[in-house]
């Protein structure tokens, strides 16, 4: 028999844009059959993405995006300037004979495999590219991992396994340590202005959890949900799951247009607004649109979830005060995370009830949860009772401020007329609109991504129709200034061909 080259088998993959699994994730199944089945034997070179776009009539954001996932795995590596390669891997070998019947090759979840809610809702879900193993340009939300005060940590770390081994190594309240409760409560008070007790805040595995479990607190499949437009991936898809009509309502400077929502929807059961730093367009709420807001919530008899993600990162003056610390109806659910903070393996993060629903939101933590780590909570703790948290946000808000002034000359000197960039005085990320109609979001994340960048379209925080203007998010904490300033030539380079 003549073996195909690896050519052929790859251009001959067909993926149905009629299945509810993503094309990325058919043509990721794919590939990954190839290579472990030994069809694609270790040592061969991939075709370009471009061509396999090209031959395969998709986009080279979905190629790239499998690509990723594969090299993610250890499936393929990439040399720079010669391509992609197969890994050296043990090809499966074929299976003993056994007297079960031998199942149809899966494709992805049938749709009797999937509940009723889920199968409805999974074609609208979007999928996360995974970060880089190490920070690079322009990854987005990723603290700058070498500034953060490890000794410290690791000196805390080894006290609590020292003197409070069989606590820390044990399960942990569903609803989080008291100290750790009382400790953020502490500080939330004193930062963020915001007045609350610490049996109104519950720990959670990272504020992705927390939107999990307010989704399934309140709301009913088909209730009216106001969602920022373009808005938080990952808040969007614990909604959706939830059984939520998504309401897009547009951004401008001022935040979510609350006269929109209204008009839209003006029964909505739930808002979802990042107040101090709008991601991903970077837009602060102003204090007329804070008040509409929790006014509507008010007369609606809905709640708010506030997602104060950076809150605590501003460079131009104090941080704003956060749109809880003026609910005095307690309507907001307040929702904050230390991993952006601190670092994102810590997974620790929590949301403040309103008093009225602390009883059923306890029921739901002691029903389906058996808490964090209380070893991680416990560090944490003693590392905001002794101060060493604040000291370091005001020294990263110094490091990072630094890191945006240093992007913006940069980009003054190489992107203009490619970029229009617009400056932000908080949070982790910029954004930069397209200088030229010519150029498209998914040819330039695609060559940017093929030169070693981390980017992001503006179009894929969006629900329904595209929007304008197009353009990229830039993260600039993650990577030092003289990496920052290489990352912007390397952009500048891949813009130029479409000025």
């Amino acid at each position: 028999m003549v073996k195909r080259s690896s050519g052929e088998l790859l251009f001959s993959i067909t993926v149905d844009r009629t299945l509810e699994t993503s094309v990325t994730t058919q043509l990721y199944n794919a590939i990954r059959k190839l290579i472990t089945s030994g069809d694609l034997p270790g040592g061969k070179r991939l075709p370009s993405s471009r061509t396999l776009s090209t031959e395969l009539g998709l986009s080279r954001t979905t190629t790239m995006s499998a690509f990723e996932r594969l090299q993610a795995e250890g499936l393929i590596y990439s040399i720079s300037g010669s391509g992609s390669y197969i890994s050296e891997i043990a090809p499966a070998g074929k299976p003993e004979q056994t007297l079960s019947v031998e199942a149809p090759a899966a494709t992805g979840p049938t749709r009797s495999s999937l509940s009723a809610t889920l199968n409805a809702a999974s074609s609208r879900f979007v999928e996360r590219l995974p970060h880089p193993r190490a920070p690079r340009a322009f990854v987005t939300g990723v603290p700058d991992y070498n500034s953060f005060p490890l000794a410290i940590w690791a000196r805390l770390t080894a006290k609590h396994l020292r003197e409070e081994r069989e606590y820390v190594l044990g399960y942990s309240d569903p609803e989080g340590d008291p100290r750790l409760r009382r400790a953020i409560a502490e500080h939330l008070r004193s930062n963020r202005g915001i007045s609350c007790a610490p049996e109104q805040i519950f720990i959670v595995n990272g504020a992705q959890q927390a939107f999990d479990l307010i989704g399934r607190m309140l709301i009913n499949p088909g209730d009216k949900v106001w969602f920022e437009n373009p808005g938080a991936i990952g808040a969007r898809n614990s909604l959706i799951a939830s059984g939520a009509e998504l309401v897009p309502v547009p951004v401008d400077a001022e935040g979510m247009q609350v006269a929109e929502g209204l008009r839209l929807a003006p029964d909505f059961r739930l808002a979802f607004v990042t107040p101090s730093h709008q991601h991903p367009t970077g837009a602060e709420m102003s204090m007329a649109r804070r008040a509409a807001l929790l006014q509507a919530a008010y007369d609606s008899d809905g709640w708010i979830i506030e997602d104060d993600y950076d809150g605590e990162f501003r460079y131009d003056g104090r941080p704003l005060p956060t749109l809880k610390s003026g609910d005095t109806a307690d309507r907001v659910i307040y929702v904050g995370t230390f991993s952006k903070s601190m670092f994102p393996s810590l997974r620790l993060g929590f949301y403040i009830a309103p008093q009225s629903l602390v009883p059923t939101f306890r029921h739901l933590s002691r029903a389906f949860l058996q808490g964090v780590s209380l070893g991680m909570q416990s560090v944490l703790a003693s590392f905001l009772e002794e101060g060493h948290f604040v000291a370091h946000i005001r020294r990263m808000r110094e490091i990072y401020a630094e890191r945006h002034a240093s992007f913006y000359a940069a980009a003054q000197e190489h992107l203009d007329g490619l970029l229009d960039i617009r400056r932000s005085s908080a949070g982790f990320h910029t954004v930069g609109h397209f200088a030229s109609p010519r150029m498209t979001e998914t040819e330039v994340v695609a060559d940017a991504r093929a030169a070693g960048l981390v980017v992001s379209a503006l179009e894929s925080f969006a629900i329904g129709p595209s929007l304008t203007p197009k353009g990229l998010i830039l993260g600039v904490t993650a990577i030092p200034p003289r990496a920052i300033r290489a990352g912007v030539e390397t952009l500048a380079r891949v813009l130029e061909p479409y000025r």
